[in-house]
């Protein structure tokens, strides 16, 4: 049977992608990397008060996502 039909096509457009899928992966988590610490550095240049609410927002957040992930996971 000839494999160089559609179906071929269909595979090597799926390795294409599955080679790119990781390198979007990294940029993305480079440009939020990036962000991130620019907006710690802007956040610590306004004071001691306004950093303490941030981490305690931070901390309330992940806590959610926490829970949620739980509770979706049953």
């Amino acid at each position: 049977m000839d494999e160089s039909g559609r179906g071929a096509r269909v595979f090597a457009e799926e390795a294409l992608l599955g080679l790119i899928g990781p390198f979007w992966q990294v940029v993305i988590g480079a440009v939020v990397l990036v962000v991130l610490v620019l907006s710690v550095g802007r956040l610590a240049r306004r004071g001691r008060s306004r950093m303490t609410t941030a981490l305690l927002v931070t901390a309330a957040v992940i806590a959610g996502f926490a829970v949620i992930g739980v509770l979706l996971e049953g």
